[in-house]
């Protein structure tokens, strides 16, 4: 797998979201940036699919989660928060509150558990009770 295209890849449909969130409905230029947006998701999934969908079935084993592993896009948050560009003017997202794909495991018993994908590097992101707390996989 191209890692560096993945990033690429993962970074524009965040970017699309990001665009996305800051018009309204009613934007008569919304239907055609979320149609955009759904081609660009579905063209991930095709290409990537199969190398991520095995990365979180790994995931999955690792916490004990019974869940059955979706589709890459699905781990897409819905909002993601640019940070400062770093020295190599790349920009790297936070993603804040309970985004993401729910989780149940026992090591987690009453704990809102989910997990993210998130650009630069792309990597799966554990979240738990609103925050994150450690990448369990990242793009290398």
């Amino acid at each position: 797998m191209d890692f560096k295209k993945l990033d690429e890849d993962l970074s524009l449909i965040v970017e699309k979201r990001i665009e996305l969130s800051k018009m309204s409905y009613a934007d008569e230029a919304y239907d055609d940036i979320e149609e955009e947006l759904h081609d660009l998701e579905d063209d991930f999934n095709e290409e990537y699919g199969d190398e991520l969908e095995a990365a979180l079935e790994k995931i999955y084993a690792q916490l004990k989660s019974d869940n059955e592993v979706l589709l890459p896009s699905a781990y897409l948050a819905n909002a993601y928060h640019p940070m400062m560009p770093d020295a190599a003017g790349k920009v790297t997202y936070e993603v804040k509150g309970s985004e993401g794909v729910p989780l149940e495991s026992e090591q987690f018993d009453k704990m809102d558990v989910r997990l993210v994908i998130v650009p630069n590097p792309t990597r799966f992101v554990l979240r738990i009770n609103g925050k994150t707390m450690k990448d369990l996989w990242v793009a290398k």
